[in-house]
């Protein structure tokens, strides 16, 4: 694996993580609102890390994603669902870095 490809997984393992932060310290905050807050600026603070490790078409991928719309009227869930939207979608990037570090005959 080249050193780049092991950058960028470490920057997207360092995101998940910062995700992951985010929802606990909403949970224990109890305030959704602040959680979809600090949400819109780890995507803005995610973006540039993305097109700096793994390339511009990814980035510009990533910055058009949103979490489909949402009818539960229940906060939580919604800010829950958006977590776990962007989880999934930061998940198969690491899945696509890793796949352009195997080999040619894949392993």
């Amino acid at each position: 694996m080249t050193d780049q490809l092991s950058a960028a997984l470490t920057m997207l393992h360092q995101q998940l993580k910062e995700l992951d932060g985010i929802s606990k310290q909403t949970a224990e905050d109890l305030n959704a609102v602040a959680g979809k807050e600090r949400i819109v600026k780890w995507k803005a603070k995610t973006v540039p890390l993305i097109e700096r490790y793994v390339g511009r078409k990814e980035a510009q991928q990533f910055a058009g994603k949103q979490p489909g719309p949402s009818f539960t009227y229940d906060l939580f869930e919604e800010f829950n669902d958006e977590i776990e939207f962007y989880r999934t979608v930061l998940l198969a990037l690491v899945k696509d870095v890793k796949s352009k570090a195997l080999p040619a005959g894949g392993a």
